[in-house]
């Protein structure tokens, strides 16, 4: 017979909490729901074409990152409008503009901030006036053919 060892069954409970903890924070992080910081810096772009950006996908400063994409809807004007929640510490010239990035050839989305040199500052809520919409791969490929003559001509 062997004897229960409350020792043993304590480090074993141990291990299986570390286990379950570890579970839920890979869970939440693969799933995007990973705590962000402070938000509440609100921002909004207005873009002729987003490409395939998406809510959540993260603002960046010389590639770090200062708060995230909060929704994406379009205007009276049918034009993208992208509310960006940033960091409130954030001082951001009047004169910054936003432009939509990809990481790497064929990698995620992402809205890359450049501030300005205004001394007046954006205050939350006010709209980036400056933006470079999305790369659209489609559109070039199809300018080179018809800039270069690839055609047929019969």
């Amino acid at each position: 017979m062997q004897s229960r060892s409350p020792g043993r069954d304590l480090v074993v409970g141990v291990f299986v909490l570390i286990g379950i903890g570890a579970i839920a924070y890979l869970s939440l992080q693969v799933g995007g729901l990973a705590y962000r910081g402070p938000g509440g810096f609100t921002l909004v772009a207005y873009f002729d074409d987003v490409g395939g950006l998406s809510p959540r996908a993260p603002a960046m400063i010389s590639g770090v990152k200062v708060g995230q994409v909060k929704q994406i809807d379009l205007n009276d004007d049918l034009r993208a409008r992208v509310v960006l929640d940033l960091d409130p510490g954030l001082d951001l010239p009047a004169d910054s503009s936003a432009a939509i990035r990809t990481q790497g050839l064929l990698g995620d989305h992402f809205v890359a901030l450049e501030p300005g040199a205004e001394e007046v500052l954006l205050l939350s809520g006010e709209e980036i006036v400056y933006t470079d919409s999305a790369l659209n791969m489609e559109s070039l490929i199809g300018r080179l053919v018809h800039s270069t003559g690839l055609e047929d001509d019969e």
